[in-house]
């Protein structure tokens, strides 16, 4: 039923181009005929009389169509013997001519009377006319006749299929109200299935079960069970929700609709509502089926957001169409919305709601086992040495999205195949790591012996600061090699896998990262600037615990964070005395932090030495020297894991963490 509905729209379409066509046409041919000028055509008699009369400027004589094209002198045709006639045929205008026709029987009977008629009026008057005989190819004639129509009905044809199939740039005329979505069916499946997706097993829970839901209704319908309308995919980027949803559309045996949240913002008014529309009326008929929705932030952000009083947005539009379409008065069995967002606090309250988008489907980024899970996907391809070891891998790479660890594990075959080798080893993902991390190694860059020392003091003032303090994370590795754009030296740490964070952890956060202006101080008597990101982060972090996490006993148990914060705030939550408090409050917090982180560097002046000496000798040191330089960490390391890295592997170019302190 639904093939020959088809079948009768492609034959309307094709039906109403042909009479588009035919009209064109005809048009075409009325104006060719009204606007063309063709010689008039006289009889032999008056073509004697203009002989006679020395009016003739020039004969053509056509000897394939047997007709001879007269045309005119310039002084003759000021005559009234000719203007009249030659001006309402419009060829007055026409100097050159040709003015008249005259049609005969043959050409070589023509040619013998016209030689008797200029011999008896003398030589004279023979050369003064231009006289000349050519063949004309039947096309000409053609042209004249239907053939120019002819063609113009063909090339207008074929234009109208073109813009009719979109094939050209030209083709969004008739079809800039049509859906841009691609549709995925058996014919064009994609190849990527739920084992391909890895660290995600909660969200593919989810996910399997609509897919499992149109696969195998009467599971569900039987307890009287609805189909949800739709699922929102939350996540930060890179974590795998457009993947997810591309999984979706391998596994499902139903249509598969997926398109761009851009795909509806056009700049002309009502296109994303049409869009929505048709995108809609696709869906209803290759029902059931999967409409995906990426980057849905585009089009259902909150209505009357950043926008002026009074103001007719499209996109609002497009967004009340969508809303209408997902539930409005009549109902969509069958059609379920997947959509994707990196921000779903920005979307409208409507657009979240039970009935439009029934689940919300968080992805996190991975942990410990899901980042060992995408490591193994993401391998299978690749040509690995002995020892490279998967579970080293995830633990070193805390805080890592799915498309970061994708990035190091193509970084590492490049890196591994520009220095020829016949497989990746594990140098060669630690390698990657680094340049994921800290950008790309500056080894052409001139640094002064001045302030190569400032570096290796400062970054040896977060390692004995991260070293000797209970709750900072454990150091792997210290730097002063040069990375990324200002980077003159960096400190990496393996962070624990924890959510929660009570004071006394970021207060020692916050003297770690003080580490290294606390250095410069002692050792120099003066600071730098190498701590601008070191300043800036626990400026946030300060902060965060006065207003944000009520963590302050003199401002007390209030947060004056808002989490649905419109774009244009233009007054403070609180007073301008309860904003005093907050910094005085800060400033407090800070110095405490900063005399503290002081203190400990005098104490420890000389493991500061040791290590600032060994930094400025080899450039980079991991966790390993530092206790042959220093000793064992005091405190044990608390993060819950089986993992066990190898000294060895470490040694030779370790790194974990995204959290670095860059100077």
């Amino acid at each position: 039923m639904k093939k020959n509905s088809n079948n009768k729209l492609i034959n309307n379409n094709f039906n109403n181009q042909i009479w588009v066509v035919f009209l064109i046409s005809i048009f075409i041919y009325i104006s060719f005929s009204f606007f063309s000028t063709k010689p008039i055509t006289i009889d032999y008699n008056r073509f004697q009389k203009m002989i006679r009369s020395h009016d003739i400027s020039k004969i053509i004589v056509i000897k394939n169509q047997e007709i001879i094209e007269i045309s005119l002198k310039e002084e003759a045709l000021l005559n009234s013997a000719y203007k009249d006639e030659l001006e309402s045929s419009r060829l007055l205008d026409n100097t050159y001519g040709p003015h008249y026709r005259l049609e005969v029987s043959s050409v070589e009977s023509f040619e013998k009377r016209y030689d008797d008629l200029t011999g008896s009026l003398g030589k004279e008057n023979s050369t003064e006319i231009e006289y000349l005989t050519e063949s004309r190819t039947d096309i000409y004639s053609f042209l004249q006749t239907w053939g120019f129509t002819i063609l113009i009905l063909i090339g207008f044809w074929f234009l109208l299929r073109r813009m009719s199939t979109g094939g050209s740039p030209g083709g969004q005329i008739f079809n800039i109200g049509k859906s841009k979505a691609s549709l995925f069916d058996k014919e064009s499946k994609v190849k990527l299935s739920f084992k391909d997706v890895a660290g995600l097993e909660e969200a593919k829970e989810e996910v399997k079960e609509i897919v499992d839901f149109l696969k195998n209704p009467k599971k569900f319908t039987r307890l009287g069970g609805k189909i949800p309308k739709g699922a929102l995919l939350v996540g930060s980027p890179g974590t795998g929700k457009t993947l997810l949803a591309k999984a979706v559309a391998g596994e499902a045996n139903v249509p598969f609709y997926s398109l761009s949240g851009s795909d509806f913002v056009e700049m002309f008014v009502g296109v994303g509502a049409a869009r929505v529309r048709d995108l809609f009326k696709k869906a209803k008929e290759k029902a059931p089926c999967i409409v995906f929705i990426d980057e849905i932030d585009a089009i259902g952000r909150s209505r009357g957001r950043g926008q002026m009083p009074g103001s007719n947005d499209e996109r609002e539009n497009t967004l009340n169409s969508l809303l209408v379409e997902m539930d409005g008065f009549s109902t969509n069995s069958g059609v379920i919305i997947l959509a994707a967002t990196n921000r779903p606090d920005v979307l409208d309250s409507a657009l979240l709601r039970p009935g439009r988008f029934d689940r919300q489907i968080s992805i996190d980024k991975p942990d410990l086992k899901g980042r060992e899970e995408i490591f193994k996907v993401h391998i299978r391809a690749l040509k690995l040495n002995d020892d490279v070891i998967v579970k080293n891998l995830a633990a070193q790479t805390p805080g890592f999205a799915g498309a970061e660890i994708a990035n190091v594990c193509n970084e590492s075959a490049l890196i591994a195949a520009r220095k020829n080798k016949n497989s990746i080893e594990m140098i060669d993902f630690q390698d990657a790591i680094d340049r994921v991390i800290g950008g790309l190694e500056k080894k052409n860059k001139i640094i002064s012996p001045e302030e190569k020392k400032i570096v290796a003091y400062h970054e040896a003032g977060h390692a004995v600061a991260g070293w000797y303090l209970e709750h900072a994370d454990p150091l792997v590795k210290v730097s002063i090699v040069p990375r990324g754009i200002a980077a003159l030296g960096y400190a990496q740490y393996l962070p624990k896998e924890q959510y929660l964070y009570q004071t006394d952890q970021l207060l020692d956060d916050m003297c770690m990262a003080l580490g290294g202006r606390a250095a410069e101080e002692i050792v120099f008597g003066k600071i730098s600037t190498g701590a601008l990101s070191d300043l800036e982060r626990i400026t946030k972090m300060a902060y965060s615990i006065v207003s944000v996490y009520g963590m302050n006993k003199n401002i007390g148990n209030i947060s004056f964070f808002d989490s649905k914060q419109s774009d244009y705030n233009f007054t403070k939550p609180y007073s301008d005395s309860t904003a005093e408090r907050i910094d005085s409050e800060v400033k407090r917090i800070v110095d405490n932090a900063y005399d503290r982180t002081k203190n400990l560097l005098l104490k420890k002046k000389e493991q500061l030495e040791k290590i600032a000496k060994k930094l400025l000798e080899k450039e980079i040191l991991f966790q390993n020297d530092l206790e042959e330089l220093i000793g064992k960490r005091p405190f044990e390391n608390n993060i819950e894991t089986d993992i066990e890295v190898d000294d060895k592997d470490i040694k030779e170019n370790d790194t974990d963490q995204p959290s670095v302190k860059k100077e």
